[in-house]
Order: C-alpha cells, then sequence, then structure tokens
C-alpha cells in the first residue's frame, strides 16, 4: 500500500518522529546554488526566503541552510557548489536553470535537487524537482479518461522544450490521434490551424449545401437555410479535445484561431499545461472553460499571503517549490536515519507538500498534480 508522509512543514501538525536528542551532535546542512546577484538575483533571494520561512515552520535548530551565489553562470555554479561540498554539505537545492547543470554530475558525492521542470541534464546526483511535462500530462491523461474523451490532439509550439512534450507524451502514455508541431509567428499561426481543423473544407461545405438548397426552391427549406446563414462552417473535425502546449500570449494566440477556425471550447475540450493559475486568463472569457493541471491552488494563495506578511512582497513560483523541498529533504533524511546516499531518493515514496503529493522513486521526482477549470471567471478545482 501505499504510503504518504505528511509534514509538520507542510501541514501545520505536531511533529513526534525523533527526540531532540537525535540532534544534539547533528547537523542537517542543506546548500542552496541561487542566483544572489546579476539579472536573475530577485528569484534567488526570493528562494532564500521561503527557505527561512521552512526552516520556521520545522523550528529545529539543527538545520543549517548555506546559501551560494551561482550568478546564473555554470562555471560560478560548479566554484560554489565545490564550496558546498568542502563544508560537508551533501544534499543541495538548486542550481535554479536548467544550463548550470551541465558540470555538476563530477560532484557526485552531493545530491542537487535542481529547481529546473526540464530533463535534458540526467544522472544519479542531479533530480530535477519541477513541475515537469510528464506530470502533468499525466494529470490531463486522467481526466481524459475520468471524462471518457476518446481522440484528443496535441498542438506544441515549435520552440526549445518541444522535444520535452513528445517525451512526456511517451512517457506518460496518453493516447493522442497526432502531435501538430505549431510556429508561433501570428503571419503562419492562424494557416496551420486551419490546416489542423480542415477549416477550409469545413467552410467550404457550408457554402455547397446552402447553394444546394437554394437550387431546390423550395419553400420548406427556407429555414434551414437562414439558420445555415448564421453558421461559419458545416462538418465535423476528428477530436474531441485539444492539448495546447503553450502559455501566455503564445496560447491566447492559439485559442484565438481555434475559435475563427469554428472550434468553440463549448463543443470541444481546450487543455492546456499549468498556467500556474494565471489571472489574465479569467478575461478571456471566449476560450472557457479552459483546463488545465496544476499545483494547489488554496495552499500556493496561502503561501503567498504568509510571504507577504513576513517581507512586504510577492514570492516568485520557484519559492513556493524550493519551501516544499526543505521538509521533504528533512522528512528523508529522518527515514534514512540521517544518512544521506543513493538510497534516499531510490525507494519509492510518495510525499505531502503544499503544492501537492511528490512522487519519489529511482532518483526521480514526480508530481501528482490537481486539475482546475477556469470557467465565468473563477478557477475551479475539479480533482
Amino acid at each position: 500500500m501505499k504510503k504518504i508522509i505528511k509534514i509538520i512543514l507542510l501541514l501545520a501538525i505536531p511533529f513526534l518522529i525523533y527526540t531532540e536528542k537525535l540532534f544534539a551532535s547533528e547537523k542537517i546542512k542543506i546548500g542552496l546554488l541561487v542566483p544572489i546577484t546579476g539579472k536573475n538575483s530577485e528569484i534567488g533571494k526570493s528562494i532564500i526566503k521561503s527557505t527561512q520561512l521552512a526552516i520556521n515552520k520545522i523550528n529545529n535548530l539543527s538545520i543549517e541552510i548555506i546559501p551560494k551565489d551561482t550568478e546564473s553562470n555554470p562555471e560560478k555554479t560548479l566554484k560554489a557548489a565545490k564550496e558546498l561540498s568542502d563544508l560537508g554539505v551533501k544534499i543541495v537545492i538548486g542550481p535554479v536553470f536548467n544550463k548550470n547543470l551541465i558540470y555538476l554530475d563530477d560532484l557526485n558525492n552531493i545530491f542537487f535537487l535542481s529547481l529546473t521542470n526540464k530533463s535534458t541534464y540526467a544522472s544519479k546526483n542531479i533530480i530535477n524537482t519541477g513541475i515537469n511535462s510528464t506530470s502533468q500530462i499525466k494529470a490531463i491523461k486522467k481526466f481524459i479518461e475520468l471524462n471518457e474523451i476518446k481522440k484528443t490532439i496535441f498542438l506544441t509550439p515549435d520552440v526549445e522544450y518541444k522535444k520535452e512534450i513528445t517525451r512526456a507524451i511517451s512517457n506518460s502514455k496518453i493516447k493522442i490521434i497526432k502531435n501538430h508541431i505549431y510556429s508561433t509567428d501570428p503571419t503562419k499561426l492562424t494557416k496551420q490551424i486551419e490546416k489542423i481543423t480542415r477549416y477550409k473544407i469545413r467552410k467550404q461545405n457550408l457554402e455547397d449545401e446552402i447553394n444546394r438548397l437554394e437550387k431546390l426552391n423550395e419553400a420548406k427549406n427556407d429555414l434551414l437555410i437562414e439558420k445555415l446563414k448564421k453558421r461559419d462552417t458545416l462538418g465535423s473535425v476528428n477530436f474531441d479535445s485539444i492539448i495546447i502546449a503553450d502559455f501566455d500570449e503564445s496560447l491566447k494566440s492559439v485559442t484565438t484561431s481555434l475559435l475563427y477556425t469554428d472550434i468553440s471550447p463549448k463543443k470541444k475540450y481546450f487543455i492546456t499545461l499549468n498556467q500556474w493559475f494565471d489571472e489574465s486568463l479569467l478575461k478571456e472569457t471566449s476560450s472557457q472553460p479552459l483546463y488545465f493541471p496544476s499545483i494547489n491552488r488554496d495552499n500556493y494563495e496561502d503561501f503567498k499571503k504568509e510571504y507577504f506578511e513576513k517581507f512586504n512582497k510577492y514570492p516568485n513560483q520557484l519559492s513556493f517549490l524550493s519551501f516544499d523541498l526543505v521538509g521533504l529533504i528533512y522528512y528523508l533524511m529522518l527515514q534514512n536515519d540521517l544518512i544521506i546516499n543513493e538510497k534516499i531518493f531510490t525507494e519509492k515514496t510518495l510525499f505531502k507538500g503544499k503544492i501537492g503529493i511528490f512522487e519519489i522513486k529511482n532518483n526521480k521526482i514526480n508530481h501528482i498534480l490537481n486539475f482546475y477549470k477556469i470557467e465565468n471567471n473563477v478557477f475551479k478545482k475539479i480533482f
């Protein structure tokens, strides 16, 4: 039976597992590799603050957070990681960016819990903890199965992460008709969507049917002709749902093109990836309902409120993840008698954090996500 570890850090329950004597001579050192200076310094500083909140929640003086500046540079990241190693650190939260992982597999005496959601660099000591594509598509797969949706297509932008999406489709074993790769160039996008949705054929079908009925010159067809003239197309498409692997304005451009080609979210499911509750999507009423997997929204709002009350500013999204990672490290160490070795991330464990449930196995972390719908200008939780 799967075991869910509920932690004091995230659920605010009394800690009853280990006594203070266990920690009397022990120090739990957790390294942080984050940008403290440079153009991404606000991200790093926010992560440091969130780990401080986590330490306060745990309320154990044996835990020590040691931050080091990566300056968002791979060489600086390696140098900072070696400094942490010299200090006896065995486990590190970070680095933030995927590019900064390239030299870290050489330091096999340290585990790095990278905040990236990409899986380009994979090794035994680098564990990507971000909300990856596989986790998101698994949640979408569950939604599709619950709603008995039979025909699904994927729309993936022709950008860097398209390979990540292709891997995730394979890893999740989601059933789709086809993964269409499209250009994000606005001058090309609509024509591509027209082709995918057979728009010109369906539009011609409508014109042909109106002409046919008009040639019959029968009074009984007048009402039908009137109704057809109010439509844009005639004919079906070979899908029931569309998964759009896009974000921000590019996502809105795709949904707008779909509406232009007479594909309505009222008739076909519009599904996308984790949008981090982008409130600008609430205003896109013509594209609703819109479905997406995500972290637990109530917990996210509580965290933002607590963070703001403490630091008088709002955190970035990675801060929320790093808050959970402190608790995750703490409890995995307790499970492993404070020993940090390969076993700590190999055994199957389900860990309930504020984000949701972390699924840990064979040095990989996936997330069991919630699922939401945007409709009538609100975010509504489905599961």
